[in-house]
Protein backbone atom coordinates (compact mmCIF):
# COMPACT_ATOMS: atom_id res chain seq x y z
CA UNK A 1 0.00 0.00 0.00
CA UNK A 2 1.23 3.48 -0.77
CA UNK A 3 2.07 5.87 2.02
CA UNK A 4 -0.24 8.77 2.88
CA UNK A 5 0.61 12.14 1.40
CA UNK A 6 1.46 15.15 3.52
CA UNK A 7 -1.14 17.96 3.47
CA UNK A 8 -0.46 20.81 1.08
CA UNK A 9 -0.64 23.49 3.81
CA UNK A 10 -4.14 24.54 2.84
CA UNK A 11 -3.32 25.40 -0.79
CA UNK A 12 -5.64 22.78 -2.26
CA UNK A 13 -9.00 24.21 -3.25
CA UNK A 14 -7.98 27.86 -2.80
CA UNK A 15 -7.61 28.66 -6.48
CA UNK A 16 -10.21 31.05 -7.92
CA UNK A 17 -13.37 29.56 -9.32
CA UNK A 18 -13.37 28.85 -13.04
CA UNK A 19 -9.65 28.12 -13.21
CA UNK A 20 -9.67 24.37 -12.64
CA UNK A 21 -8.84 22.22 -15.59
CA UNK A 22 -11.61 19.73 -14.88
CA UNK A 23 -11.58 16.06 -15.82
CA UNK A 24 -11.39 16.85 -19.51
CA UNK A 25 -8.28 18.96 -18.96
CA UNK A 26 -6.59 16.11 -17.11
CA UNK A 27 -7.44 13.35 -19.58
CA UNK A 28 -7.88 15.04 -22.98
CA UNK A 29 -5.23 16.48 -25.25
CA UNK A 30 -5.66 20.23 -25.93
CA UNK A 31 -4.78 19.67 -29.61
CA UNK A 32 -6.63 16.55 -30.74
CA UNK A 33 -9.26 16.87 -27.96
CA UNK A 34 -9.14 13.10 -27.48
CA UNK A 35 -7.94 10.99 -24.58
CA UNK A 36 -4.22 11.26 -23.99
CA UNK A 37 -2.07 8.79 -25.88
CA UNK A 38 1.52 8.62 -24.60
CA UNK A 39 1.21 12.07 -22.97
CA UNK A 40 4.38 14.16 -22.59
CA UNK A 41 4.91 16.81 -19.93
CA UNK A 42 6.36 20.06 -21.28
CA UNK A 43 8.61 22.37 -19.20
CA UNK A 44 5.66 24.78 -18.85
CA UNK A 45 3.73 21.91 -17.13
CA UNK A 46 1.22 21.48 -19.97
CA UNK A 47 0.54 17.94 -21.23
CA UNK A 48 0.16 17.00 -24.91
CA UNK A 49 0.02 13.71 -26.78
CA UNK A 50 3.30 12.53 -28.28
CA UNK A 51 1.85 12.28 -31.78
CA UNK A 52 0.38 15.78 -31.51
CA UNK A 53 3.76 17.20 -30.47
CA UNK A 54 5.46 15.45 -33.37
CA UNK A 55 3.07 17.18 -35.76
CA UNK A 56 4.04 20.64 -34.54
CA UNK A 57 6.37 22.61 -36.78
CA UNK A 58 9.79 22.83 -35.10
CA UNK A 59 12.11 25.80 -35.34
CA UNK A 60 15.86 26.18 -35.00
CA UNK A 61 17.79 28.48 -32.68
CA UNK A 62 21.52 29.00 -33.07
CA UNK A 63 23.24 28.82 -29.68
CA UNK A 64 26.57 30.68 -29.76
CA UNK A 65 28.96 29.54 -27.07
CA UNK A 66 32.30 31.25 -26.57
CA UNK A 67 35.40 29.09 -26.77
CA UNK A 68 37.54 28.49 -23.70
CA UNK A 69 40.93 30.15 -23.46
CA UNK A 70 44.04 28.06 -24.02
CA UNK A 71 45.70 27.70 -20.62
CA UNK A 72 48.20 25.03 -21.57
CA UNK A 73 51.08 27.50 -21.27
CA UNK A 74 51.29 28.66 -17.68
CA UNK A 75 52.36 32.25 -17.09
CA UNK A 76 51.61 33.27 -20.65
CA UNK A 77 50.45 36.86 -20.92
CA UNK A 78 48.57 36.34 -24.18
CA UNK A 79 46.38 33.28 -24.25
CA UNK A 80 44.90 31.99 -27.47
CA UNK A 81 41.10 32.04 -27.50
CA UNK A 82 39.24 29.26 -29.23
CA UNK A 83 36.64 30.41 -31.76
CA UNK A 84 33.04 30.29 -30.54
CA UNK A 85 31.14 27.13 -31.34
CA UNK A 86 27.73 27.17 -32.98
CA UNK A 87 25.16 24.70 -31.66
CA UNK A 88 21.80 24.22 -33.33
CA UNK A 89 18.96 23.97 -30.81
CA UNK A 90 15.65 22.55 -32.05
CA UNK A 91 12.50 23.73 -30.31
CA UNK A 92 8.73 23.92 -30.54
CA UNK A 93 6.05 26.18 -29.08
CA UNK A 94 3.63 24.95 -26.45
CA UNK A 95 0.18 24.80 -28.12
CA UNK A 96 -1.47 25.97 -24.87
CA UNK A 97 0.58 28.95 -23.67
CA UNK A 98 3.03 29.53 -26.54
CA UNK A 99 6.11 29.01 -24.36
CA UNK A 100 9.31 27.94 -26.13
CA UNK A 101 10.15 24.27 -25.53
CA UNK A 102 13.76 23.25 -26.23
CA UNK A 103 13.72 19.65 -27.35
CA UNK A 104 16.33 17.27 -25.92
CA UNK A 105 18.62 15.18 -28.10
CA UNK A 106 16.03 12.43 -28.38
CA UNK A 107 13.35 14.78 -29.66
CA UNK A 108 9.74 14.73 -28.47
CA UNK A 109 9.98 11.15 -27.22
CA UNK A 110 12.76 12.18 -24.83
CA UNK A 111 10.42 14.52 -22.95
CA UNK A 112 9.10 13.46 -19.54
CA UNK A 113 6.14 11.06 -19.64
CA UNK A 114 3.12 12.34 -17.70
CA UNK A 115 2.27 9.20 -15.72
CA UNK A 116 -0.31 11.17 -13.76
CA UNK A 117 -2.27 11.86 -16.94
CA UNK A 118 -1.96 8.23 -18.01
CA UNK A 119 -3.45 7.13 -14.70
CA UNK A 120 -6.35 9.60 -15.11
CA UNK A 121 -7.02 8.33 -18.65
CA UNK A 122 -7.06 4.72 -17.53
CA UNK A 123 -9.25 5.54 -14.53
CA UNK A 124 -11.75 7.36 -16.73
CA UNK A 125 -11.78 4.53 -19.25
CA UNK A 126 -12.34 1.82 -16.63
CA UNK A 127 -15.00 3.77 -14.78
CA UNK A 128 -16.83 4.68 -17.98
CA UNK A 129 -18.24 2.59 -20.75
CA UNK A 130 -14.76 1.49 -21.70
CA UNK A 131 -15.08 1.96 -25.44
CA UNK A 132 -11.76 0.95 -26.98
CA UNK A 133 -10.17 -0.33 -23.74
CA UNK A 134 -8.61 -3.72 -24.60
CA UNK A 135 -6.81 -6.42 -22.64
CA UNK A 136 -3.19 -5.74 -21.74
CA UNK A 137 -2.18 -9.33 -22.66
CA UNK A 138 -3.98 -10.23 -25.85
CA UNK A 139 -4.72 -6.66 -27.01
CA UNK A 140 -7.85 -7.71 -28.91
CA UNK A 141 -10.60 -8.34 -26.34
CA UNK A 142 -12.56 -5.97 -24.12
CA UNK A 143 -11.44 -5.58 -20.51
CA UNK A 144 -13.58 -7.31 -17.89
CA UNK A 145 -11.34 -7.64 -14.84
CA UNK A 146 -8.22 -6.10 -13.36
CA UNK A 147 -5.42 -7.85 -11.50
CA UNK A 148 -4.66 -5.70 -8.48
CA UNK A 149 -1.35 -7.48 -7.92
CA UNK A 150 0.02 -7.12 -11.44
CA UNK A 151 -2.00 -3.94 -12.09
CA UNK A 152 -3.02 -5.33 -15.48
CA UNK A 153 -6.36 -5.05 -17.29
CA UNK A 154 -7.52 -8.48 -18.51
CA UNK A 155 -10.25 -9.91 -20.66
CA UNK A 156 -12.27 -12.95 -19.57
CA UNK A 157 -10.06 -15.47 -21.41
CA UNK A 158 -6.74 -14.00 -20.18
CA UNK A 159 -8.15 -13.78 -16.65
CA UNK A 160 -8.77 -17.52 -16.60
CA UNK A 161 -5.30 -18.19 -17.97
CA UNK A 162 -3.86 -15.84 -15.37
CA UNK A 163 -5.41 -17.86 -12.57
CA UNK A 164 -4.16 -21.20 -13.94
CA UNK A 165 -0.52 -20.16 -13.62
CA UNK A 166 1.21 -21.00 -10.33
CA UNK A 167 2.81 -17.57 -9.90
CA UNK A 168 -0.47 -15.73 -10.40
CA UNK A 169 -2.98 -18.16 -8.92
CA UNK A 170 -3.55 -16.14 -5.78
CA UNK A 171 -3.53 -12.69 -7.37
CA UNK A 172 -6.50 -10.47 -6.51
CA UNK A 173 -8.95 -9.98 -9.36
CA UNK A 174 -11.49 -7.14 -9.35
CA UNK A 175 -14.42 -6.73 -11.68
CA UNK A 176 -14.32 -3.69 -13.81
CA UNK A 177 -17.62 -2.39 -12.44
CA UNK A 178 -16.12 -2.41 -8.91
CA UNK A 179 -13.40 0.06 -9.92
CA UNK A 180 -15.66 3.09 -10.01
CA UNK A 181 -14.75 4.11 -6.48
CA UNK A 182 -10.97 3.89 -7.01
CA UNK A 183 -8.76 6.94 -7.30
CA UNK A 184 -5.60 5.26 -8.58
CA UNK A 185 -5.25 2.29 -10.90
CA UNK A 186 -2.03 3.16 -12.67
CA UNK A 187 0.32 0.63 -14.20
CA UNK A 188 3.77 -0.05 -12.78
CA UNK A 189 6.49 2.12 -14.29
CA UNK A 190 9.16 -0.04 -15.91
CA UNK A 191 12.84 0.79 -16.22
CA UNK A 192 13.71 2.03 -19.74
CA UNK A 193 17.07 0.24 -19.53
CA UNK A 194 15.63 -2.99 -18.05
CA UNK A 195 12.02 -3.30 -19.26
CA UNK A 196 11.36 -6.34 -17.07
CA UNK A 197 12.10 -4.46 -13.84
CA UNK A 198 10.00 -1.90 -11.96
CA UNK A 199 11.44 1.45 -10.91
CA UNK A 200 11.34 1.05 -7.13
CA UNK A 201 14.62 2.72 -6.09
CA UNK A 202 15.97 6.26 -6.32
CA UNK A 203 19.61 7.21 -6.95
CA UNK A 204 20.44 10.32 -4.94
CA UNK A 205 23.65 10.95 -6.86
CA UNK A 206 22.04 10.85 -10.31
CA UNK A 207 18.70 12.23 -9.03
CA UNK A 208 16.62 9.67 -10.92
CA UNK A 209 14.57 6.50 -10.25
CA UNK A 210 16.35 3.21 -10.92
CA UNK A 211 15.59 -0.50 -10.77
CA UNK A 212 17.40 -3.33 -8.98
CA UNK A 213 19.48 -4.16 -12.07
CA UNK A 214 20.57 -0.52 -12.36
CA UNK A 215 21.81 -0.56 -8.75
CA UNK A 216 24.15 -3.48 -9.41
CA UNK A 217 25.21 -2.11 -12.75
CA UNK A 218 25.53 1.50 -13.84
CA UNK A 219 24.63 2.91 -10.41
CA UNK A 220 26.90 0.63 -8.41
CA UNK A 221 28.13 2.25 -5.17
CA UNK A 222 25.75 5.17 -5.69
CA UNK A 223 23.62 6.15 -2.67
CA UNK A 224 20.25 4.58 -3.44
CA UNK A 225 17.11 4.10 -1.37
CA UNK A 226 13.51 3.00 -1.88
CA UNK A 227 11.25 5.60 -3.45
CA UNK A 228 8.88 5.44 -0.49
CA UNK A 229 11.75 6.45 1.81
CA UNK A 230 12.96 9.52 -0.11
CA UNK A 231 9.72 10.88 -1.55
CA UNK A 232 8.98 12.92 1.57
CA UNK A 233 12.30 14.75 1.41
CA UNK A 234 11.89 15.68 -2.24
CA UNK A 235 8.21 16.37 -1.76
CA UNK A 236 9.04 18.89 0.96
CA UNK A 237 11.25 20.86 -1.43
CA UNK A 238 8.42 20.96 -3.95
CA UNK A 239 6.00 22.06 -1.24
CA UNK A 240 8.39 24.86 -0.26
CA UNK A 241 8.42 26.09 -3.87
CA UNK A 242 4.65 25.85 -3.93
CA UNK A 243 4.45 28.02 -0.81
CA UNK A 244 6.51 30.65 -2.58
CA UNK A 245 4.46 30.45 -5.80
CA UNK A 246 0.97 30.68 -4.35
CA UNK A 247 1.34 34.30 -3.07
CA UNK A 248 2.28 35.37 -6.59
CA UNK A 249 -1.06 34.10 -7.85
CA UNK A 250 -2.89 36.21 -5.27
CA UNK A 251 -0.69 39.22 -6.03
CA UNK A 252 -1.31 38.90 -9.77
CA UNK A 253 -5.05 38.62 -9.23
CA UNK A 254 -4.92 41.76 -7.08
CA UNK A 255 -2.86 43.56 -9.72
CA UNK A 256 -5.38 42.66 -12.42
CA UNK A 257 -8.18 43.92 -10.18
CA UNK A 258 -6.31 47.21 -9.75
CA UNK A 259 -5.86 47.49 -13.51
CA UNK A 260 -9.57 46.90 -14.02
CA UNK A 261 -10.38 49.57 -11.46
CA UNK A 262 -7.86 51.97 -12.98
CA UNK A 263 -9.34 51.34 -16.41
CA UNK A 264 -12.78 52.23 -15.05
CA UNK A 265 -11.37 55.32 -13.34
CA UNK A 266 -9.66 56.30 -16.58
CA UNK A 267 -12.89 55.93 -18.52
CA UNK A 268 -14.75 57.96 -15.89
CA UNK A 269 -12.08 60.63 -15.86
CA UNK A 270 -12.07 60.84 -19.63
CA UNK A 271 -15.84 61.18 -19.61
CA UNK A 272 -15.71 63.91 -16.98
CA UNK A 273 -13.07 65.89 -18.83
CA UNK A 274 -14.97 65.48 -22.10
CA UNK A 275 -18.11 66.85 -20.41
CA UNK A 276 -16.17 69.86 -19.14
CA UNK A 277 -14.79 70.48 -22.60
CA UNK A 278 -18.24 70.31 -24.20
CA UNK A 279 -19.80 72.60 -21.56
CA UNK A 280 -17.07 75.18 -22.02
CA UNK A 281 -17.46 75.27 -25.81
CA UNK A 282 -21.27 75.40 -26.07
CA UNK A 283 -21.50 79.21 -26.05
CA UNK A 284 -19.02 79.82 -28.80
CA UNK A 285 -19.44 79.95 -32.57
CA UNK A 286 -17.86 77.70 -35.18
CA UNK A 287 -14.35 78.70 -34.17
CA UNK A 288 -14.94 77.46 -30.63
CA UNK A 289 -16.65 74.32 -31.92
CA UNK A 290 -13.64 73.56 -34.06
CA UNK A 291 -11.40 74.09 -31.07
CA UNK A 292 -13.65 71.79 -29.04
CA UNK A 293 -13.29 69.02 -31.60
CA UNK A 294 -9.52 69.37 -31.46
CA UNK A 295 -9.58 69.07 -27.70
CA UNK A 296 -11.74 65.95 -27.82
CA UNK A 297 -9.43 64.33 -30.35
CA UNK A 298 -6.45 65.09 -28.14
CA UNK A 299 -8.28 63.60 -25.17
CA UNK A 300 -9.13 60.50 -27.18
CA UNK A 301 -5.47 60.10 -28.14
CA UNK A 302 -4.51 60.29 -24.48
CA UNK A 303 -7.15 57.74 -23.58
CA UNK A 304 -6.02 55.38 -26.33
CA UNK A 305 -2.41 55.73 -25.30
CA UNK A 306 -3.09 55.13 -21.63
CA UNK A 307 -5.60 52.35 -22.30
CA UNK A 308 -3.17 50.58 -24.65
CA UNK A 309 -0.52 50.69 -21.94
CA UNK A 310 -2.99 49.23 -19.43
CA UNK A 311 -4.14 46.54 -21.86
CA UNK A 312 -0.54 45.55 -22.61
CA UNK A 313 0.27 45.30 -18.91
CA UNK A 314 -2.97 43.39 -18.37
CA UNK A 315 -2.14 40.87 -21.11
CA UNK A 316 1.34 40.32 -19.68
CA UNK A 317 0.02 39.81 -16.16
CA UNK A 318 -2.77 37.51 -17.37
CA UNK A 319 -0.25 35.32 -19.19
CA UNK A 320 1.98 35.23 -16.13
CA UNK A 321 -1.03 34.43 -13.95
CA UNK A 322 -2.02 31.60 -16.30
CA UNK A 323 1.49 30.19 -16.08
CA UNK A 324 1.45 30.48 -12.31
CA UNK A 325 -1.94 28.77 -12.07
CA UNK A 326 -0.79 25.97 -14.32
CA UNK A 327 2.26 25.43 -12.14
CA UNK A 328 0.23 25.52 -8.92
CA UNK A 329 -2.55 23.26 -10.21
CA UNK A 330 -0.21 20.69 -11.66
CA UNK A 331 2.00 20.65 -8.57
CA UNK A 332 -0.98 20.30 -6.24
CA UNK A 333 -2.40 17.52 -8.38
CA UNK A 334 0.97 15.80 -8.44
CA UNK A 335 1.44 15.99 -4.69
CA UNK A 336 -2.09 14.88 -3.87
CA UNK A 337 -2.71 12.27 -6.58
CA UNK A 338 0.72 11.18 -7.75
CA UNK A 339 2.51 8.11 -6.49
CA UNK A 340 5.94 8.22 -4.94
CA UNK A 341 7.52 7.26 -8.20
CA UNK A 342 5.49 9.75 -10.21
CA UNK A 343 6.49 12.57 -7.89
CA UNK A 344 10.14 11.65 -8.22
CA UNK A 345 9.93 11.31 -11.99
CA UNK A 346 8.18 14.65 -12.44
CA UNK A 347 10.02 16.50 -9.67
CA UNK A 348 12.78 17.86 -11.87
CA UNK A 349 10.44 19.45 -14.41
CA UNK A 350 8.19 20.87 -11.67
CA UNK A 351 11.05 22.32 -9.64
CA UNK A 352 12.61 23.91 -12.70
CA UNK A 353 9.32 25.45 -13.80
CA UNK A 354 8.32 26.78 -10.37
CA UNK A 355 11.80 28.18 -9.82
CA UNK A 356 11.67 29.97 -13.16
CA UNK A 357 8.20 31.37 -12.43
CA UNK A 358 9.24 32.60 -8.99
CA UNK A 359 12.08 34.61 -10.57
CA UNK A 360 9.80 36.48 -12.97
CA UNK A 361 9.64 40.17 -12.07
CA UNK A 362 6.42 42.10 -12.43
CA UNK A 363 4.77 45.23 -11.11
CA UNK A 364 1.54 44.99 -9.12
CA UNK A 365 0.73 48.65 -9.78
CA UNK A 366 -0.79 50.06 -13.00
CA UNK A 367 1.83 51.39 -15.38
CA UNK A 368 -0.10 54.61 -16.10
CA UNK A 369 -2.20 56.99 -14.03
CA UNK A 370 -5.39 58.98 -14.60
CA UNK A 371 -3.66 62.37 -14.39
CA UNK A 372 -5.75 64.29 -16.93
CA UNK A 373 -6.96 67.82 -16.27
CA UNK A 374 -8.63 70.57 -18.27
CA UNK A 375 -7.58 74.21 -17.84
CA UNK A 376 -10.34 76.44 -19.25
CA UNK A 377 -8.49 79.72 -18.51
CA UNK A 378 -5.33 78.80 -20.35
CA UNK A 379 -4.79 80.45 -23.71
CA UNK A 380 -4.86 78.02 -26.65
CA UNK A 381 -4.00 80.37 -29.52
CA UNK A 382 -6.32 81.52 -32.27
CA UNK A 383 -8.88 79.49 -34.20
CA UNK A 384 -10.58 80.99 -37.26
CA UNK A 385 -9.23 84.35 -36.14
CA UNK A 386 -10.64 84.14 -32.62
CA UNK A 387 -8.72 83.82 -29.39
CA UNK A 388 -9.66 80.53 -27.79
CA UNK A 389 -9.09 79.22 -24.29
CA UNK A 390 -8.93 75.79 -22.75
CA UNK A 391 -6.22 73.12 -22.88
CA UNK A 392 -5.86 69.54 -21.76
CA UNK A 393 -2.79 68.73 -19.74
CA UNK A 394 -1.28 65.52 -18.49
CA UNK A 395 1.67 67.26 -16.87
CA UNK A 396 2.80 66.15 -13.45
CA UNK A 397 5.50 67.84 -11.46
CA UNK A 398 8.81 65.97 -11.32
CA UNK A 399 10.74 66.86 -8.14
CA UNK A 400 14.01 65.78 -9.74
CA UNK A 401 13.62 68.43 -12.46
CA UNK A 402 12.61 71.34 -10.19
CA UNK A 403 15.17 74.14 -9.78
CA UNK A 404 16.09 76.31 -6.77
CA UNK A 405 17.13 79.92 -7.48
CA UNK A 406 18.18 82.94 -5.40
CA UNK A 407 21.14 84.69 -3.79
CA UNK A 408 20.19 83.52 -0.28
CA UNK A 409 20.40 79.82 -1.06
CA UNK A 410 23.58 79.26 0.92
CA UNK A 411 24.07 82.43 3.01
CA UNK A 412 21.99 84.56 5.36
CA UNK A 413 22.24 86.83 8.39
CA UNK A 414 20.69 86.35 11.78
CA UNK A 415 17.34 88.02 12.37
CA UNK A 416 17.12 89.00 8.69
CA UNK A 417 14.71 87.43 6.23
CA UNK A 418 16.31 85.17 3.63
CA UNK A 419 14.44 84.02 0.54
CA UNK A 420 14.77 81.94 -2.60
CA UNK A 421 12.56 80.80 -5.49
CA UNK A 422 11.47 77.28 -6.49
CA UNK A 423 10.75 76.71 -10.20
CA UNK A 424 8.62 73.56 -10.72
CA UNK A 425 9.02 71.51 -13.91
CA UNK A 426 7.61 68.30 -15.33
CA UNK A 427 9.51 65.18 -16.39
CA UNK A 428 10.34 66.77 -19.77
CA UNK A 429 11.95 69.77 -18.07
CA UNK A 430 9.17 72.17 -19.05
CA UNK A 431 7.72 74.68 -16.61
CA UNK A 432 4.45 73.58 -15.02
CA UNK A 433 2.90 77.01 -15.69
CA UNK A 434 0.46 76.56 -12.79
CA UNK A 435 0.46 76.28 -9.03
CA UNK A 436 -0.99 73.97 -6.43
CA UNK A 437 1.85 71.45 -6.24
CA UNK A 438 1.99 71.25 -2.43
CA UNK A 439 5.52 72.48 -1.71
CA UNK A 440 6.88 71.69 1.76
CA UNK A 441 9.91 73.55 3.17
CA UNK A 442 11.68 72.77 6.46
CA UNK A 443 14.60 74.77 7.91
CA UNK A 444 16.47 72.96 10.70
CA UNK A 445 19.40 74.37 12.75
CA UNK A 446 22.34 72.01 12.92
CA UNK A 447 22.71 72.36 16.70
CA UNK A 448 18.97 72.46 17.49
CA UNK A 449 17.31 69.90 15.28
CA UNK A 450 14.21 69.86 17.46
CA UNK A 451 13.59 73.61 16.91
CA UNK A 452 12.96 74.17 13.19
CA UNK A 453 12.62 77.69 11.79
CA UNK A 454 9.24 78.60 10.35
CA UNK A 455 9.28 78.90 6.55
CA UNK A 456 6.67 80.70 4.43
CA UNK A 457 5.81 79.39 0.94
CA UNK A 458 3.94 81.69 -1.45
CA UNK A 459 2.37 80.13 -4.55
CA UNK A 460 2.74 82.49 -7.52
CA UNK A 461 0.25 80.38 -9.54
CA UNK A 462 2.66 80.26 -12.48
CA UNK A 463 4.79 77.26 -11.53
CA UNK A 464 7.09 79.25 -9.20
CA UNK A 465 7.06 79.50 -5.40
CA UNK A 466 8.66 82.16 -3.21
CA UNK A 467 10.12 80.77 0.01
CA UNK A 468 11.23 82.96 2.94
CA UNK A 469 12.42 82.38 6.50
CA UNK A 470 14.13 84.35 9.28
CA UNK A 471 16.94 82.61 11.24
CA UNK A 472 17.19 83.77 14.85
CA UNK A 473 20.77 82.70 15.60
CA UNK A 474 23.99 82.35 13.61
CA UNK A 475 25.19 78.90 12.60
CA UNK A 476 24.68 76.21 9.98
CA UNK A 477 21.13 75.39 8.90
CA UNK A 478 19.78 72.56 6.74
CA UNK A 479 16.98 73.41 4.30
CA UNK A 480 14.72 70.65 2.95
CA UNK A 481 12.43 71.38 -0.02
CA UNK A 482 10.01 68.58 -0.92
CA UNK A 483 7.10 68.02 -3.30
CA UNK A 484 4.90 64.97 -2.64
CA UNK A 485 7.37 63.86 0.03
CA UNK A 486 10.22 63.82 -2.52
CA UNK A 487 13.24 66.13 -2.45
CA UNK A 488 13.59 68.55 -5.33
CA UNK A 489 16.85 68.91 -7.20
CA UNK A 490 19.53 70.33 -4.87
CA UNK A 491 17.64 69.47 -1.68
CA UNK A 492 18.62 69.23 1.09
CA UNK A 493 21.23 72.02 1.17
CA UNK A 494 23.04 73.92 3.93
CA UNK A 495 22.91 77.65 4.70
CA UNK A 496 25.54 79.50 6.76
CA UNK A 497 23.95 82.21 8.90
CA UNK A 498 26.38 84.92 10.04
CA UNK A 499 26.15 87.51 12.80
CA UNK A 500 24.92 91.01 12.08
CA UNK A 501 27.56 93.82 11.93
CA UNK A 502 28.32 95.58 15.24
CA UNK A 503 27.08 99.21 15.62
CA UNK A 504 29.69 101.89 14.76
CA UNK A 505 30.75 103.79 17.97
CA UNK A 506 32.44 106.75 16.26
CA UNK A 507 34.49 108.01 13.35
CA UNK A 508 37.95 106.56 12.81
CA UNK A 509 40.73 107.51 10.49
CA UNK A 510 41.28 104.90 7.79
CA UNK A 511 37.76 103.43 8.19
CA UNK A 512 36.03 102.81 4.85
CA UNK A 513 32.60 103.26 6.40
CA UNK A 514 33.49 106.58 8.06
CA UNK A 515 35.33 107.99 5.08
CA UNK A 516 32.39 107.08 2.80
CA UNK A 517 30.02 109.18 4.83
CA UNK A 518 28.07 106.18 6.12
CA UNK A 519 27.24 104.49 2.84
CA UNK A 520 25.45 101.11 3.13
CA UNK A 521 27.92 99.40 0.85
CA UNK A 522 30.83 100.15 3.22
CA UNK A 523 31.20 98.21 6.49
CA UNK A 524 33.31 98.76 9.58
CA UNK A 525 34.17 96.09 12.11
CA UNK A 526 34.66 98.58 15.01
CA UNK A 527 38.08 99.62 16.27
CA UNK A 528 40.69 99.28 13.53
CA UNK A 529 44.32 98.53 14.49
CA UNK A 530 46.41 101.71 14.46
CA UNK A 531 43.44 103.98 13.83
CA UNK A 532 43.10 107.19 15.87
CA UNK A 533 39.61 108.33 16.73
CA UNK A 534 39.00 111.93 15.69
CA UNK A 535 35.80 112.13 17.67
CA UNK A 536 35.62 110.19 20.93
CA UNK A 537 32.69 107.85 21.41
CA UNK A 538 31.24 110.07 24.19
CA UNK A 539 30.66 112.85 21.65
CA UNK A 540 27.60 110.82 20.71
CA UNK A 541 27.65 111.20 16.96
CA UNK A 542 25.56 108.28 15.75
CA UNK A 543 25.53 106.90 12.26
CA UNK A 544 21.90 107.82 11.82
CA UNK A 545 22.73 111.40 12.70
CA UNK A 546 25.57 111.54 10.19
CA UNK A 547 23.31 110.23 7.46
CA UNK A 548 20.44 112.59 8.19
CA UNK A 549 22.45 115.82 8.80
CA UNK A 550 24.85 116.78 5.97
CA UNK A 551 26.37 119.65 7.99
CA UNK A 552 27.63 117.24 10.60
CA UNK A 553 29.29 115.13 7.91
CA UNK A 554 31.08 118.26 6.63
CA UNK A 555 32.21 119.09 10.20
CA UNK A 556 33.57 115.57 10.59
CA UNK A 557 35.55 115.85 7.36
CA UNK A 558 37.11 119.20 8.48
CA UNK A 559 38.07 117.78 11.86
CA UNK A 560 39.67 114.72 10.32
CA UNK A 561 41.61 116.81 7.81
Amino acid sequence: MSEKRKPLLGFVGKLPSGTALGNSGKTHCPLCMGLFKAPRLLPCLHTVCTTCLEQLEPFSVVDIRGGDSDTSSEGSIFQELKPPSLQLQIGILCPVCGAQVDLPMGGVKALTIDHLAMNDVMLESLQGEGQGLVCDLCSNREVEKRCQTCKANLCHFCCQAHRRQKKTTYHTMVDRKDLKGCSRIGKPVLCPAHPAEDLRLFCELCDQPVCQDCVVGEHREHPCDFTSSVTHKHGDSVRELLRGTQPHVEALEGALAQIKGMNSALQAQVGAVAADVRTFSEGYIKAIEEHRDKLLKQLEDIRVQKENSLQLQKAQLEQLLADMRTGVEFTEHLLTSGSDLEILITKGVVVERLTKLNKVEYSIHPGVNDKICFSPQQKAGRCRGYEVYGAISTKEVDPAKCVLQGEDLHRAQEKQTASFTLLCKDAAGESMGRGGDGVQVTVIPKDKKDSPVRALVHDNQDGTYHVSYTPKEPGVYTVLVCIKEQHVQGSPFTVTVRKRHRPHPGVFQGCAFCSSGGQKTAHCGGTMPGATPSIEPNVGLKLTTLRSRPELRSRVRRLTD
